[in-house]
C-alpha cells in the first residue's frame, strides 16, 4: 500500500467533536485548494457516522460554494433530516473560517431485492494491462504533456489512472467529448462497505470535469481557463470490493454559459456497473485585463 493511500484512509477517518459534528483535515502535501473528491468523501463519512449499520448510501447530491483551504480543518455538521422504515436522509454542511464551502444531501437504504438490470460495460475499450501508466506517459511524451498535468502526475497519489485517449494529454487536438479511463487504488481496500463507498466518492471527482474540455482542444490545467466543480451527484448501484481496476466511462453532452456538464459510469473489470455520476463545473475563459 502506498503512503498516499494510507493517508487517504487517515483523512477519511473523521474526528468526532460533538453530537452530529465532525472534523476532517487535508493531506499534508496538497494543492492550493482542497480537492473536491476529498470534500465529497469526508461529508459522506460524516453522514454515515449518524446512520445505522444496516443502511448504506444509494445516492448523494452536493454543491461546492467556496474553495477549501488546505491549511485548516474542515468542520462537518450533520442534520438528521429523516429516519424512515426503509430510507434515511441526511444533510451535511462543511464549513471553514465560519463560512459554508460545501453542502451534501445523501440518502441511505436498507438492502432490498427486486428487479435488476444494467447497461453492459463497453466492449471496445482496451484492457488496462495494455495501456501506459502515468509515469510511462511522462517518460514517452514528457515534452508534450501540459505542465499542470505533469505536475499532478509526478506526485504520489492514492489513485492510479491509465487513460485510453492519450491525444488529450499530448496535443491540443479537438476531440469528441468522450473519455474512458482505467482507475484503481494504489493498495488494497480492506475496510467495510461504508469505506468503499467513500473511496468511490473520492475518486469520482477525478478527470470528470476535464472531459467537457475535449471538444475545444483545451484542458482544465490551461492557464487561460478557470475551472472548478459546481455540483456533483452520484448513485451507488452495487457494492464492489474495489480489488482491481475500475473503468470510468465519461461523456459531456453540453458545455455552455461557462459551464461544462459531464456524465460518468464506474464499472468493475468484471463488468459490474457499480455507480453512476453527473457533474457540472465552471469552465470559464479568463479575460485579459484592459
Amino acid at each position: 500500500m502506498s503512503a498516499a493511500l494510507r493517508e487517504l484512509f487517515d483523512i477519511l477517518d473523521l474526528e468526532r467533536l460533538e453530537h452530529n459534528l465532525y472534523r476532517g483535515r487535508s493531506p499534508k502535501e496538497s494543492w492550493q485548494r482542497v480537492f473536491g473528491g476529498q470534500t465529497i468523501a469526508q461529508a459522506l463519512v460524516a453522514a454515515q457516522r449518524t446512520v445505522g449499520e444496516d443502511r448504506h448510501v444509494h445516492s448523494l447530491h452536493g454543491y461546492f460554494m467556496r474553495p477549501g483551504d488546505t491549511t485548516v480543518p474542515i468542520v462537518y455538521a450533520v442534520d438528521r433530516i429523516r429516519d424512515g422504515s426503509s430510507f434515511t436522509t441526511r444533510r451535511v454542511v462543511a464549513t471553514q473560517h465560519g463560512q459554508a464551502i460545501f453542502s451534501l444531501e445523501a440518502s441511505f437504504q436498507l438492502d432490498e431485492e427486486g428487479l435488476e438490470h444494467q447497461i453492459p460495460i463497453p466492449l471496445d475499450v482496451p484492457p488496462p494491462e495494455t495501456l501506459k501508466s502515468q509515469i510511462e506517459i511522462l517518460r514517452d511524451y514528457g515534452d508534450a504533456v501540459p505542465a499542470g498535468v505533469k505536475l499532478y502526475w509526478e506526485r504520489e497519489r492514492p489513485i492510479e489512472m491509465r487513460p485510453v485517449i492519450l491525444e488529450h494529454y499530448t496535443s491540443r487536438e479537438k476531440l469528441a467529448p468522450v473519455q474512458h479511463i482505467w482507475i484503481r487504488t494504489t493498495g488494497e481496500v480492506t475496510g467495510d462497505r461504508d469505506q468503499r463507498a467513500a473511496i468511490l466518492a473520492y475518486l469520482s471527482d477525478m478527470t470528470l470535469l476535464d472531459t467537457s474540455t475535449f471538444a475545444h482542444g483545451r484542458a482544465i490545467f490551461d492557464r487561460d481557463i478557470q475551472a472548478a466543480s459546481l455540483d456533483h451527484a452520484m448513485w451507488f448501484h452495487r457494492d464492489h470490493p474495489l480489488d482491481g481496476w475500475l473503468l470510468y466511462t465519461q461523456d459531456s453532452p453540453s458545455t455552455s454559459g461557462s459551464r461544462g456538464f459531464t456524465r460518468g459510469a464506474l464499472y468493475g473489470q468484471d463488468g459490474t456497473l457499480i455507480a453512476s455520476v453527473a457533474q457540472e463545473g465552471l469552465i470559464r475563459l479568463r479575460r485579459s485585463p484592459k
